[in-house]
């Protein structure tokens, strides 16, 4: 048996010029291309206009949506990438495939993310030209980027946690507003993303937290005084629990005493059934109304143990 090698050759021996030669072959065997990515491509047309620019191809796949086919015979750059996203959304295609002769690595990180973050497809394909001996030579197209379900599913759940960032911020300011209204005890804290806000409770490790979930709220004096800390955590917990009767009578209600067994702090805190973030907007003052008016009378009831550790 004989084995001969693989030999590379520059694109430009081939296909002289990117439009003339190359977009004019790849209208021909547009098939080769299809196989690649696994979808067929029908009734391609090149250079059309996209306001002051021509798409090197446009085609059809099995639906009838559009498809933009975007070549570049070398190192793919910017401009190419900034035509690819114009050509899509002159056409309001559905794929967009980017033909080049190397890809960088933040091309191929963007169309990753677009696949993610987008409904549209995107693929990008390394195109090199290969033959054997002295044989013709021929493309070899290599898919560097695909959209997969996997993909597409992995943009939704980051779709949904910038969204669910972006409501608990707007909840916090809603909170902190309603709190300095009644209390001081959070005026110097700034709405974030969290699930949770917290401010000192004037012991070092000592923090009262406002935690908000889809459905519910919390308040709490969260106890970890930091690294190697357990035996003291518990300590301070043991202390306040042994005035659980009385700092509840103040209160007004239960309290659920968390020593959290096999975790460094401990907690002491009131789940409160009102709502979440995930409530509609216009119930959200109630609920900044009793969060605030809860933490005013849990701040009240601990503070004098607080002072004593």
């Amino acid at each position: 048996m004989i084995v001969t090698k693989i030999k590379k050759i520059d694109l430009r021996e081939i296909w002289k010029h990117e439009a003339l030669d190359f977009t004019k072959w790849l209208k021909d065997n547009l098939e080769i291309l299809a196989d690649t990515i696994q979808i067929e491509l029908n009734n391609p047309e090149s250079e059309q206009a996209a306001g002051d620019f021509f798409v090197d191809l446009i085609a059809e796949d099995n639906n009838g949506n559009m498809v933009v086919i975007e070549n570049q015979l070398e190192k793919s750059d910017h401009a190419h990438l900034g035509k690819l996203l114009t050509y899509l959304t002159a056409y309001d295609a559905k794929t967009a495939i980017w033909i080049v002769a190397e890809p960088r690595q933040e091309h191929i990180n963007t169309l990753v993310w677009l696949n993610e973050s987008t409904s549209a497809n995107f693929y990008l394909i390394k195109l090199e030209a290969i033959k054997i001996d002295d044989s013709n030579p021929a493309p070899l197209f290599t898919l560097i980027v695909e959209p997969t379900p996997e993909a597409k599913e992995i943009g939704i759940a980051k779709k949904d946690i910038a969204e669910r960032e972006i409501l608990r911020k707007k909840f916090w300011t809603g909170v902190l507003e309603k709190s300095q209204t009644k209390t001081n005890l959070h005026s110097n804290i700034s709405p974030t993303h969290h699930h949770w806000i917290g401010t000192g409770a004037g012991k070092a490790g000592l923090a009262y937290n406002y935690v908000i979930r889809k459905d519910e709220a919390q308040i709490e004096l969260y106890i970890d005084k930091g690294k190697d800390s357990e035996e003291m955590n518990l300590k301070i917990f043991n202390y306040l629990n042994e005035n659980k009767i009385i700092i509840e009578e103040q209160f007004g209600d239960s309290l659920i005493w968390e020593s959290l067994f096999g975790k460094r702090a401990c907690r002491i805190s009131k789940v409160l059934k009102i709502g979440g973030y995930r409530t509609n907007e216009n119930e959200w003052d109630y609920i900044f109304e009793e969060m605030v008016n809860t933490m005013v009378k849990f701040e009240k009831a601990m503070k004098p143990y607080v002072e004593k550790i």
